[in-house]
C-alpha cells in the first residue's frame, strides 16, 4: 500500500497535482457515496448527486463559473475554454505559464478546410485534446472546450469566417465531425477525453455590419435554407461526431431567440438529432435577449424560457441570478432545472471528473512533456502546407529556383509577423517562424516592409519596397488582413485590400527585376482581380492564417521542397457582388425579380476572381472513371409510390425510400503526369435534374489521394444517395430527383439515372 502510495505522489508531482474535482480517495465522508461510485451507471451517479442538492446550490451550478459544493466535496469549475486551432486562452478555462508556456496552434480552421484532408481534421483534434489535457491534469485547463465554430460562411465579409470551414455545409459537416472525433476520443465507449462543442446554433454569421449587430439581428431564415444549408453541419456533429455539446447563438431567428426556442433546442438538437450532451448558451446570450432584445418582460421569464426550451448551462451569471425567483414565483419547476443539471453533470462524469485521483485515470499521465513535442510542432507545419492554396502560377514561375534567384526581395506589412499568423480564438504559440525568417532558410532576402501595418494608411515607406525589387531577383509580397481588420465583431465592408496596398503591389510589380509573388495573409476572400491580371505579378498564393509554423510552410511553396494542394473552401467574389447585397438578407437562392445574386457557389452564377475549389499544383493530374453504374434503382415504398405526397414530378420524399443502404459507387483512377510527385484533392459535384429546388451544383463527396510523379492510384467513391443526391423543397423537405445527375470531377463528367422502384418488384 504504501509503495502504491508512492507512485501516486509521483504522478501527481510529475503532472502538477491537480487534486480531485470531487469524490476525492482521502473524503471518508464522500468516496462511499453513489455518485463517487465508478462501478454504477452514469445515470444513477448523476441523479443521486442532484437529489442530495438543495436548489439554493442547483442554480450555482448553471453558470460557467460553476460554484463549490463544499458538503459534497466538489470543487468548482470553470466551464468556458477554447479550442479552435490549439489550446486557448480566450475564456478564463485555461491559464499559460510556468510549466505550459505554450500549446500548438495550428492553422485557422479556414486553412485547415483548404486541405481537404479529413484525416488531418480528426489528427489534429487528438494533438489539441493531447495537450488540453496535459494542462487540465497540470492544473492550467478545463476539460470543456466550446470548438469547433461549424457555422457556414454565407457572406464574406463575415469577420469569423476565418474559424469556420468555409461555406460547403458537406464540407462543415464533415470538418465537425471528424474534428470533434479527434478531440473527445474515440476508444473509451461513452467516455470522453475532452468535451467538444459545436458552435454557434443557427443562423449566426453577422456580428457587426452597417449598424446592425449580433445582438439585435433576427435572422429570417426559410424552412428550406435551414435543412439545406444552416443546419447540416450541427447535424453532423451531433449524430456522426457524437459532440458533448451545442452552443446557441446570440441572434434570433424569425423573431425567437436561439436559446429560448424549444422548437430549434428541445425539438432539434436534443429530439430530432438526440445530443448525448449539453446546450450552452453563447456567452450572456440570456441576458442579450432579455436586455438587448426585449424578448421577455422579466429576467425571471427570461431564464424560464431558456431552461424550458433546452438550454442546460449559461455562459454568464444570468441563470445563476435568476432561476431561483423563476422557480419560486412558478414560472419553472425545479425539475426543470434537475434536467439541466443531469446533463451537464453527466458530462462530467464521462470525463472523469467524479472518479477521484485524475493522475489514476485514462489520460492521467500527460503532462508539460506532452505539449509542443516535436511531432506535434511538425504536425502544425504540415497542415500549414496542405491549407495553402496557389491562385496563380503564369510560366510558371514557381517554385522559385535557387540558383537563379538571389537575393530575393521580401516586402509587405505581412511579411514578418507572428500573431497575425494564428489568427483569432488562438492561445500562446509554442514558437514562431514568419515569412522573412522562412524565406531566409533559402535565400539571401532583402526586406522592405512598404506599409507600417495591413492599413496601410501612407506611401511613406514605399521607395525602400521598390528599389528593392529593382535590384532583387525575385520579389515576394506578403500583403493581406489582420484581425484589425476582420475579427470577431468586426465584419468587413468591402472586399478589396486595405488603404494604399494595392498600390505598393502595383508599383513594385511594375520595377520589379525579377518576378513578383503575391503572398496573401488573409481568413475572407479578397478581391484581387487586378493581380490575377497583372502580367507583372506572376504567380498569387493565399496562405491564410496559418498558424506558428506558417512561414516555413509558405517557403516550402514557394521553393518547391513542398507541392501544393490546397483548394479553396469558399468563393472568392469580385467587389461587385456586393453592391446592394445586405449581410441581413439570409436567402441562399437567388432571386432575380429583385437583382438577387444568390449564395455561394451552390448557388450564385455569377463572375468570381477564383471559384470554390480552385488551386493549382505543380504537378498535372489526369481522372478517368475506372468503372461507375449508369443507372441506380431508388427504392420506394410501395404504398407510396404512386402518392403525390412520396412523388412530386419525380421526386421521391427521403422518408419513403429505403435509404439505410442506398449508395452510388464507383471508382476513379487519378493519374500524375507531372515530374513532381504530389496531393491531389478529388471533387465530386453533382448537377441534379429539373433545377427546381436545387442547388445549381454541390459537392457530394471529397478524397485526398497521394500519388507520385507518373504514378496513379484509385479512389474509391461511396456517395449515400439519400443525403448527397437529395433536394430540399419550398416546405424544408428532402426530396431525391429522378432522373439524369451530371457528376462532375474536374474537366471529367458522367450522368447517373436515378430511378423509383416499387419495395414490391425489388429483387432480393
Amino acid at each position: 500500500m504504501k509503495t502504491s502510495l508512492a507512485i501516486l505522489f509521483l504522478l501527481l508531482a510529475a503532472v502538477g497535482a491537480r487534486e480531485p474535482f470531487a469524490c476525492d480517495p482521502s473524503d471518508a465522508a464522500t468516496k462511499t457515496l453513489p455518485f463517487c461510485r465508478a462501478d454504477l451507471r452514469t445515470e444513477e451517479r448523476v441523479r443521486d448527486l442532484i437529489g442530495r442538492l438543495t436548489l439554493q446550490e442547483k442554480v450555482k451550478l448553471l453558470g460557467n463559473n460553476a460554484a463549490a459544493v463544499p458538503r459534497m466535496g466538489i470543487k468548482g469549475y470553470e466551464w468556458w475554454s477554447e479550442a479552435l486551432h490549439g489550446v486557448s486562452n480566450v475564456g478564463p478555462g485555461t491559464r499559460f505559464g510556468g510549466d505550459f508556456p505554450g500549446a500548438t496552434s495550428f492553422p485557422q480552421v479556414i486553412n485547415s478546410a483548404a486541405s481537404f484532408n479529413a484525416s488531418l481534421w480528426e489528427e489534429i483534434g487528438k494533438v489539441v485534446s493531447d495537450e488540453a489535457r496535459a494542462m487540465y491534469n497540470g492544473g492550467a485547463a478545463g476539460l470543456t472546450y466550446w470548438s469547433p465554430n461549424v457555422n457556414i460562411l454565407r457572406d464574406p465579409r463575415w469577420g469569423r469566417g476565418q474559424e469556420t470551414p468555409g461555406e460547403d455545409p458537406l464540407v462543415a459537416g464533415e470538418y465537425a465531425a471528424r474534428y470533434v472525433r479527434g478531440l473527445q476520443g474515440t476508444e473509451g465507449g461513452d467516455r470522453l477525453k475532452v468535451a467538444a462543442c459545436c458552435k454557434h446554433y443557427t443562423a449566426y454569421d453577422l456580428d457587426n455590419w452597417s449598424g446592425v449587430d449580433r445582438f439585435h439581428f433576427n435572422a429570417k431564415v426559410s424552412k428550406q435554407d435551414m435543412v439545406d444549408t444552416f443546419d447540416i453541419p450541427f447535424r453532423s456533429c451531433v449524430k456522426q461526431g457524437n459532440v458533448a455539446s451545442v452552443m446557441c447563438s446570440y441572434n434570433q431567428v424569425n423573431g425567437i431567440p436561439t436559446c429560448a426556442d424549444p422548437k430549434l433546442l428541445r425539438g432539434t438538437v436534443r429530439g430530432a438529432w438526440r445530443l448525448n450532451g449539453y446546450i450552452v448558451s453563447d456567452c450572456d446570450s440570456v441576458g442579450v435577449f432579455y436586455d438587448n432584445q426585449h424578448y421577455t418582460s422579466t429576467p425571471e421569464e427570461a431564464a424560464a424560457d431558456a431552461i424550458k426550451a433546452g438550454l442546460d448551462l449559461d455562459c454568464g451569471p444570468f441563470l445563476g441570478v435568476h432561476t431561483e425567483n423563476a422557480v419560486q414565483k412558478g414560472l419553472l419547476k425545479e425539475a426543470e432545472v434537475d434536467l439541466a443539471l443531469f446533463n451537464t453533470i453527466t458530462v462530467q462524469m464521462r470525463l472523469g471528473m467524479f472518479d477521484g485521483e485524475p493522475s489514476s485515470h485514462s489520460y492521467g499521465n500527460l503532462g508539460p512533456k506532452d505539449v509542443c513535442t516535436p511531432p506535434h510542432q511538425e504536425l502544425a507545419l504540415e497542415a500549414a502546407r496542405q491549407g495553402i492554396v496557389l491562385l496563380k502560377n503564369q510560366g510558371p514561375v514557381l517554385p522559385l529556383s535557387l540558383r537563379k534567384h538571389h537575393p530575393i526581395a521580401v516586402i509587405g506589412p505581412n511579411s514578418d509577423v507572428t500573431l497575425t499568423m494564428i489568427g483569432n480564438y488562438a492561445g500562446v504559440a509554442c514558437g514562431y517562424t514568419t515569412p522573412l525568417q522562412g524565406i531566409r532558410k533559402y535565400a539571401r532576402a532583402i526586406h522592405q516592409p512598404g506599409c507600417a501595418d495591413v492599413a496601410c494608411a501612407s506611401d511613406a515607406l514605399f521607395g525602400g519596397a521598390i528599389e528593392a525589387a529593382r535590384i532583387a531577383d525575385a520579389t515576394i509580397m506578403v500583403m493581406g488582413l489582420d484581425q484589425s481588420v476582420e475579427a470577431e465583431f468586426k465584419d468587413r465592408t468591402g472586399l478589396l485590400l486595405p488603404g494604399h496596398q494595392r498600390e505598393l503591389i502595383s508599383k513594385v510589380a511594375a520595377a520589379s527585376k525579377g518576378p513578383t509573388i503575391l503572398v496573401l495573409m488573409t481568413g475572407g476572400p479578397v478581391d484581387v482581380s487586378f493581380a490575377k491580371h497583372d502580367p507583372k505579378i506572376e504567380a498569387i498564393v493565399w496562405a491564410g492564417y496559418p498558424g506558428q509554423a506558417g512561414g516555413a510552410a509558405i517557403a516550402d511553396i514557394l521553393f518547391g521542397a513542398h507541392n501544393p494542394g490546397g483548394k479553396l473552401p469558399m468563393t472568392w467574389y469580385p467587389q461587385e457582388y456586393l453592391n446592394n447585397l445586405p449581410m441581413t438578407a439570409m436567402d441562399m437562392r437567388p432571386n432575380p425579380s429583385r437583382n438577387y445574386p444568390g449564395r455561394t457557389y451552390r448557388f450564385y452564377k455569377g463572375p468570381v476572381v477564383y471559384p470554390f475549389g480552385h488551386g493549382l499544383t505543380y504537378s498535372s493530374f489526369v481522372h478517368t472513371i475506372a468503372d461507375a453504374p449508369k443507372m441506380v434503382s431508388v427504392p420506394v415504398d410501395g404504398r407510396h409510390h404512386s402518392n403525390t405526397t412520396a412523388v412530386t414530378c419525380q421526386l421521391v420524399r427521403v422518408n419513403h425510400a429505403r435509404c439505410s443502404r442506398l449508395s452510388l459507387s464507383f471508382s476513379v483512377d487519378v493519374r500524375n503526369v507531372g515530374s513532381r510527385d504530389g496531393s491531389h484533392t478529388l471533387l465530386v459535384f453533382s448537377s441534379p435534374p429539373g433545377g427546381r429546388w436545387a442547388p445549381h451544383k454541390q459537392l457530394i463527396a471529397f478524397e485526398k489521394v497521394r500519388v507520385s510523379a507518373g504514378g496513379q492510384q484509385r479512389v474509391p467513391i461511396r456517395i449515400h444517395v439519400c443525403k448527397h443526391l437529395s433536394v430540399v423543397d419550398a416546405a424544408g423537405i428532402r426530396r431525391i430527383p429522378m432522373g439524369d445527375h451530371a457528376l462532375s470531377i474536374g474537366d471529367l463528367r458522367h450522368s447517373v439515372s436515378l430511378q423509383a422502384e416499387p419495395l414490391g418488384v425489388i429483387k432480393s
